[in-house]
């Protein structure tokens, strides 16, 4: 899971223009083997539609460990710093 999560993580920051705590919030999907997709439960219906009819089997799981977890801190052009922290586990973003 750990190269498919990072994958998500920098779309969802470049492509979606999300901050690093909503990138970590957003649900997360992995591939496992052949056409098996595992999704997590938050996952829009037109997406999970979109995939059936594609062929994929899907796995519906619930949010946890599955889908690893992780932490993101950003330093901005101007030098400021924005971070996320995993909703999944424990943690926190911390300034000073």
């Amino acid at each position: 899971m750990q190269p498919q999560g990072h994958l998500q993580m920098v779309v969802n920051q470049t492509d979606y223009e999300m901050n690093p705590q909503a990138s970590l919030d957003a649900p997360r999907w992995q591939w496992t083997k052949g056409r098996e997709v595992a999704v997590e439960q938050g996952v829009p219906q037109h997406i999970l539609n979109g995939l059936a009819a594609r062929g994929h089997v899907l796995q519906l799981h619930h949010s946890g460990g599955f889908f690893g977890k992780g932490q993101i801190i950003r330093r901005l052009a101007n030098g400021a710093y924005v971070a996320g922290s995993e909703p999944r586990a424990d943690g926190c973003a911390v300034g000073f």
